[in-house]
């Protein structure tokens, strides 16, 4: 009597998504443009911190309107800690592959500034500035904004102060970099980060749908 014994395909990526590739594809497609590093032109050195790296936070909004087209931000908490004020918020957003709001928190916090040469900020607060809390609470709120954005990837700056970061370029069985619409949103998002003749070359693959060269050029715009 033989017995045979049955041997399972190896599972993959795509095999979880069994009959919902429809809902998949777009979402590793969004996935692979937000962990593109954003333009180098758009980051700046801290000013007060030395050889930290951070994204001015009107670019930061900017990401949100060309990426998810409505998003609002919500102030959940925002509390003083004696020294500084601290500020949680909520982005939400309107995720295009889904077609759902959804959301991410951020924590933020800002020094008061006190008055000059007079020190630390004192225990009855005589030496603070005038204005100082609303001036802390708007940049705390703003820190907080770009915590949160963060965790949707590189393009929004999440890695500009990691070492070894593994780029994500999704799984090929649901991304397709010739993809036109990829190409065309990844374009809009860094040609002014491009020479003039890389924009020339780019709008000619675009505009005359040159398929063969858009993964060249996909790559080329991750990299700018």
């Amino acid at each position: 009597m033989s017995t045979e014994i049955s041997v399972q395909a190896k599972p993959t990526i795509t095999s979880l998504f069994n009959g919902t590739l429809e809902q998949a594809i777009p979402l590793e497609q969004l996935n692979v443009i937000l962990d593109t590093p954003p333009p180098q032109k758009w980051v700046k050195e801290h000013p007060y911190i030395k050889g930290h790296l951070y994204l001015p936070i009107d670019k930061v909004e900017y990401l949100l309107r060309k990426c998810f087209k409505k998003f609002q931000i919500e102030v959940i908490e925002t509390k003083q800690l004696f020294n500084a004020v601290m500020v949680r918020v909520r982005v939400h957003y309107f995720n295009p592959a889904t077609s759902e709001m959804m959301y991410h928190d951020g924590v933020g916090a800002w020094d008061l500034q006190t008055q000059s040469k007079s020190g630390p900020l004192k225990l009855d607060l005589s030496n603070i500035n005038n204005g100082a809390v609303p001036m802390a609470t708007g940049i705390a709120k703003s820190v907080a904004v770009k915590d949160a954005c963060d965790h949707f990837g590189s393009l929004f700056g999440a890695n500009l102060n990691r070492k070894d970061v593994a780029q994500f370029f999704g799984d090929t069985e649901l991304t397709n970099p010739t993809d036109h619409a990829s190409v065309v949103e990844l374009y809009e998002l860094k040609k002014d980060s491009l020479s003039k003749e890389q924009v020339m070359d780019a709008e000619r693959i675009i505009n005359n749908k040159e398929i063969a060269s858009y993964s060249k050029l996909f790559k080329t715009l991750q990299s700018a």
